[in-house]
């Protein structure tokens, strides 16, 4: 019997950055689909919320799922579910790309925290300038593709 622990920290963004997720209750009804279809896909999420255009998981890869395989089950059947039931005014989408980094156990507590809190965090500070942030902070570089 294998047994695999891989905590990543998963956070993806609205097509454009459009703010579809600009309602609190609409917001909450996509993390609770997300965390029911989760269970059905096998996915072990511990966290999820996010703010307008972005959603945040803290997940734990199984033996079966690639971090880029679990980002498309939990982008493409939430995309679906949202267009399918009509929630957002126009068609929903989210960005192709998406952000993940390793956590590891001794920093749970504290990614979760900062997921959990996304709502008063963004008020503050915007997500796009959090994205610089990180930018810089891991050296990272926008590739064009």
């Amino acid at each position: 019997m294998s047994w695999v622990r891989v905590w990543v920290h998963l956070v993806f963004a609205t097509k454009n950055r459009v703010p579809f997720l600009s309602s609190s209750d609409l917001r909450k009804r996509v993390y609770d689909h997300v965390r029911h279809n989760a269970i059905k896909k096998n996915i072990f999420l511990e966290s999820v919320n996010g703010y307008h255009e972005h959603m945040h998981c803290l997940i734990s890869l199984n033996k079966a799922h690639s971090i880029s395989h679990t980002a498309q089950l939990i982008k493409g059947e939430s995309s679906f579910w949202i267009n399918k039931n009509k929630l957002t005014g126009q068609k929903f989408g989210w960005q192709d790309d998406y952000w993940a980094v390793g956590v590891s156990e001794s920093h749970l507590a504290a990614v979760k925290n900062y997921i959990l809190h996304q709502e008063s965090h963004h008020k503050e500070r915007p997500f796009a300038k959090e994205i610089e942030e990180f930018m810089e902070k891991y050296g990272w570089e926008y590739i064009q593709g």
